[in-house]
């Protein structure tokens, strides 16, 4: 599954850069740190947008290519922002014959995105993931920590209902 770059424009705050630079500042020097700053910086912003990794590519002085290829490589990073209620919608074999598809289909109708995409209000995020391991309920879902499961397309709007303010 390859990851989207967010459409949302990057909204960073200085306090935010200011936190960045001091981790940077104190790891710059070991370039086997990379991983370890972007995982901070993941902290900080809540995900890994091109305007950071710059920032990280620059202050640990390797280049952007670099901090790129760890971002999408490991699944923990992300490149688009989670929203208020982030969605995850299993599309490992047991969900999937069981129709996740369709469930995913469904919320990105709904929605208005796609996996790896989030809402321009920044208050749904949709992902895929491949196994929750909660097998026997499939097909499965989870809104932040919370488990949908032996789901169909049709439950889609009522799970969506208990997540509008």
């Amino acid at each position: 599954m390859q990851k989207k770059i967010s459409s949302i424009p990057f909204s960073g705050t200085a306090e935010q850069e200011q936190k960045l630079q001091a981790v940077i500042a104190a790891n710059k020097h070991d370039k086997s740190r990379l991983m370890g700053v972007m995982q901070e910086a993941q902290e900080i912003y809540g995900y890994l947008p091109l305007e950071v990794q710059q920032m990280i590519a620059d202050g640990m002085e390797v280049p952007l290519e670099n901090v790129y290829g760890v971002a999408t490589f490991y699944a923990q990073f992300a490149l688009s922002p989670k929203g208020k209620y982030h969605i995850s919608v299993c599309l490992g074999t047991a969900c999937y014959v069981k129709g996740s598809g369709d469930v995913m289909d469904k919320l990105s109708e709904r929605l208005g995105i796609g996996a790896e995409e989030c809402t321009p209000d920044g208050k749904f995020s949709l992902t895929a993931c491949r196994c929750i391991g909660a097998c026997g309920l499939a097909p499965v879902l989870t809104v932040n920590d919370e488990v949908y499961g032996r789901l169909s397309a049709d439950d889609v709007d009522d799970i969506l209902k208990k997540y509008m303010d």
